[in-house]
């Protein structure tokens, strides 16, 4: 299942365009998740990118553009492994809003977590985040054609 990584990692660097024009790559997630409509990269992606990465892996998906919609999806695990997700709060943990990605580690100190994903600094790169603001990680099922 290294494959899921592999996939997030051939996007890396894949960043938004600053002003009135979008990252096609960007609008390509979303069109191929089946969100049409979406016509600029300043919309949320996140979600968007691991749904695009799920499809091409052929695993579950969320098929929703928020981070918290991957709470519901998959297995809870405790003891995330590399390619597994990792779902955050933003602003508050009441909050509606949310950040997904693909777990890659912890800090040594494991106050923060390495994660693979997308729209994060408005590119697909490799960034920590605070552990405190984990909701879960979820593992992902390959769907049976």
């Amino acid at each position: 299942m290294s494959q899921l990584i592999n996939i997030a990692l051939s996007q890396y660097g894949v960043t938004e365009i600053v002003g009135s024009e979008h990252n096609p790559i960007v609008l390509n997630y979303f069109k191929e998740i089946g969100h049409k409509w979406v016509t600029t990269d300043e919309t949320a992606w996140c979600s968007s990118f691991v749904n695009w990465v799920a499809l091409r892996a052929n695993v579950e998906r969320s098929n929703k553009l928020t981070a918290r919609s991957w709470l519901n999806v998959g297995t809870e695990i405790k003891q995330p492994k590399l390619n597994d997700l990792v779902i955050f709060w933003r602003y508050k943990k009441s909050s509606w809003k949310g950040h997904v990605g693909f777990f890659i580690g912890y800090t040594e100190d494991k106050k923060y977590i390495y994660v693979l994903g997308g729209n994060q600094n408005n590119q697909v790169n490799i960034k920590k985040y605070p552990a405190y603001r984990l909701l879960g990680f979820r593992r992902l099922s390959p769907i049976n054609s």
